[in-house]
């Protein structure tokens, strides 16, 4: 079984009641540290729109799938500009990371303004090895500046030709070995947040709220059009950020972010049948019920989430992708830490009786990581 159909058969189609009957039954892992192994094997047209691990399906041992981005590009020496500015640059970190590492999944992101810029957000960086960032001040302060904004078009816009070309390369490359995850970037509220400014939305989602619903609807147009393109070309899975939304409270976030993260996911599967994921940082706990109820496939949950209760509030239908400390134990700690981690988080998973589960980072791995300390990470498998 490759690294692709492991992750495949672990996320499998939820709709799928075939799936639904293995999910008690497989949970028979035996946890144990030991060599990652990833055999690339040719799998020829294989392109499922689910995944086995993500299916709860009969899958040899838990699939690993760190959330490496700005990592990659550390590993492979490239500078974040080179990295986030250049499709070849992009797709040669990812592909090299690959290679270093055989990771179960890669991911294609360069930050999380792809769509804002896109919009008409001016961004950039303050150095060579920062992050790209909003640099200019908020685009969106009237109803006239909403309208002003164009129709998506992935093919002109801002990034949104690069970011297509890197993942088709890293698709060709690796496309039959790995799963291969885009991130079509923000959920609507996240995204009108960037537009916005965070303090201003949250100021207007009191003082007026059908204006920030509007700017919201805009940006689903955007939402929607990118992840549909990035599935085209080839992404296994489709990853979403919304931690904004984190921070309305649960009322709010029910009210608000809910219904539209709903229609941005109903619409993205009414085109394709890719999985979608949806991520939220911090601890979403009172939250993870309404975000179960989101229609993600996936949802990736960051370290301050219990694992072992996140199982048990989304039930077995939800996969879910986590949730190591990328910081404390990741970047910060040891390799006998990092498998102490991590193997505590499988044998919570195990006592869950969840079958739906991909071992990760519980968010981006820091440029600083040890290597040694990834390896010890992707050194852990459930059999």
């Amino acid at each position: 079984m490759t690294s692709k159909e492991l992750v495949a058969s672990t996320l499998a189609d939820r709709a799928d009641p075939s799936a639904h009957a293995t999910v008690a039954a497989n949970v028979s892992w035996r946890i144990s540290p030991s060599q990652h192994m990833s055999a690339p094997t040719d799998v020829g047209g294989y392109a499922s729109p689910s995944s086995p691990a993500l299916a709860g399906l009969p899958v040899p041992r838990v699939p690993v799938g760190p959330l490496a981005v700005h990592f990659c590009a550390r590993a492979a020496g490239y500078t974040l500009r080179e990295y986030t500015t250049s499709a070849r640059t992009l797709a040669d970190s990812v592909i090299r990371y690959y290679e270093r590492f055989k990771p179960d999944a890669v991911w294609v992101s360069a930050d999380t303004w792809v769509s804002a810029e896109a919009m008409g957000a001016r961004v950039g960086a303050t150095d060579d090895n920062q992050p790209f960032g909003g640099i200019g001040g908020p685009i969106v302060q009237t109803a006239a500046d909403i309208d002003r904004i164009p129709a998506p078009d992935v093919g002109a816009q801002g990034r949104y030709p690069l970011m297509l070309e890197a993942l088709s390369r890293v698709v060709e490359a690796l496309g039959k070995e790995v799963f291969v995850v885009a991130c079509f970037d923000q959920y609507p509220f996240s995204l009108a947040a960037a537009l916005m400014g965070i303090n201003e939305i949250m100021l207007k989602v009191f003082d007026d709220r059908p204006f920030v619903e509007a700017l919201m609807h805009r940006c689903s147009e955007y939402a929607a059009a990118y992840a549909l393109a990035l599935g085209h070309a080839g992404a296994d899975m489709l990853s979403g950020g919304d931690s904004p939304a984190g921070l309305l409270g649960p009322d709010l976030y029910r009210q608000l972010a809910l219904p539209t993260e709903r229609r941005l996911i109903a619409s993205i599967k009414s085109t394709t049948r890719k999985p979608v994921s949806l991520h939220i940082c911090g601890n979403a706990k009172p939250i993870l019920p309404m975000m179960a109820g989101s229609e993600a496939d996936v949802l990736e949950l960051d370290h301050a989430v219990n694992i072992g209760e996140a199982c048990r509030i989304v039930g077995p239908e939800i996969a879910l992708w986590g949730n190591v400390d990328p910081v404390r134990v990741l970047a910060q700690g040891t390799p006998e830490s990092v498998r102490h981690e991590a193997l505590e988080t499988l044998q919570a998973i195990k006592a869950a009786s969840h079958s739906r589960f991909v071992l990760s980072s519980g968010c981006t791995l820091a440029v600083e990581t040890p290597p040694e300390n990834l390896h010890a990470l992707l050194s852990c498998q459930v059999q």
